[in-house]
């Protein structure tokens, strides 16, 4: 076989299409070139995958190897393409005939030692692979963040954590069977904000207003001069509204991965306030040119 398409997926805003790496080996002069609209992070993965494989106990056969990243119109950016990308080389060059390699999606950047390092945005990522019925192969690092994924008190197996390049190898020869995820329990749906609404003294009439609107769901706007309480209370009416559901902890949990944030699993149910500065621009809170970047 000189063709072999792997799966993985790219981040665009808090959705996450499936992209498929095409990798065709032929002869010619040795090249390894990467095509499909990919970024800096992305064309130099070529250099990471080369020194992953080798250090990994495989070769690099003298073939000219084109990477094809589809849909072509897709920007690629990031690190998370370099396990696709080496996956499908080794398919592609015959080192490697795995079982069933539709049913896997692969998420992780190479180091130089063929280990696996962690990743932004595998929520998104796993979340979308999961509608699919797929399996992802995730760096072990990101651990913490795939068990979000799953729902209290259940064993999982829509993902499967590896160390290294070696490993995933052995996964999907078969060789090794891969420990299922569990739940931990570190995801705690009771818990207690820093502030509630008993620590303001007087406001008898605000706080009414802010216990009519948590229990409607209504819409609320607060005008007065500095320092009469507007802030103050406005921190206190998350205190008001019940726990995130399931759904709703998730997709606020996706926009924390994909900025980078830590999950912190005791506020995984915790509504969120944000407070931008009184001068800040549209701009600067939803994020300004042609598209987000990560």
């Amino acid at each position: 076989m000189n063709l072999a398409a792997v799966s993985t997926r790219a981040l665009n805003g808090i959705e996450s299409p499936v992209v498929s790496v095409e990798v065709h080996s032929s002869n010619g002069l040795p090249s390894l070139s990467i095509v499909g609209l990919p970024e800096t992070s992305v064309k130099e993965s070529k250099d990471r995958v080369r020194s992953a494989i080798l250090s990994s106990g495989f070769s690099l056969p003298p073939k000219r190897i084109t990477v094809n990243l589809a849909p072509a119109d897709l920007p690629k950016s990031g690190g998370r393409y370099d396990l696709s990308i080496a996956i499908g080389i080794l398919v592609a060059t015959e080192q490697l005939q795995p079982v069933n390699l539709s049913r896997f999606e692969f998420l992780g950047e190479l180091a130089l030692n063929g280990s696996i390092r962690p990743i932004k945005g595998v929520l998104p990522s796993l979340l979308a692979a999961k509608a699919q019925g797929n399996i992802c192969l995730l760096p072990v690092d990101n651990a913490d963040e795939a068990a979000l994924s799953i729902e209290s008190g259940q064993v999982d197996s829509h993902y499967v954590l590896a160390k290294d390049l070696k490993q995933v190898c052995k996964i999907l020869l078969q060789e090794t069977v891969p420990k299922l995820p569990v739940f931990q329990s570190g995801v705690i749906e009771q818990f207690i904000y820093p502030v509630d609404l008993s620590d303001v003294a007087g406001q008898f009439q605000a706080k009414r207003v802010l216990e009519i609107c948590a229990s409607g769901h209504h819409s609320l706007i607060m005008v007065g001069p500095p320092g009469s309480g507007k802030s103050m209370l406005a921190s206190r009416l998350v205190t008001l509204l019940p726990p995130l559901s399931q759904q709703e902890a998730l997709e606020s949990a996706a926009i924390k991965s994909i900025s980078g944030q830590s999950l912190v699993t005791d506020t995984f149910y915790q509504r969120s306030f944000v407070s931008p500065h009184h001068t800040a621009s549209a701009a600067s809170i939803v994020g300004g040119g042609c598209r987000l970047q990560y």
